[in-house]
């Protein structure tokens, strides 16, 4: 393998995280980062939003501030 260089770990980051590339690709972004700090620390920094994105996913609204936001949006909706 060849070090794929930071502009390509980078721009598919995204695709890492989320297990989207084929299993050569992976490769070449994990061997990166196992040799460049900056890449490496902009993969940890990926874990961390991925997993806080996670979270508040899964959070709900608490049931009277869901009923308030249907009925403005409702209202809104009329009146347009």
């Amino acid at each position: 393998m060849s070090d794929c260089g930071c502009e390509k770990a980078k721009a598919e980051l995204e695709e890492y995280l989320h297990n989207e590339l084929c299993r050569e690709d992976a490769a070449d972004i994990r061997e990166h980062m196992a040799n460049c700090r900056d890449c490496a620390g902009e993969h940890r920094v990926g874990i961390v939003l991925t997993e806080a994105v996670k979270r508040a996913c899964a959070d709900t609204a608490p049931e009277e501030l869901r009923a308030q936001v249907l009925t403005r949006l409702r209202a809104i909706q009329t009146s347009h």
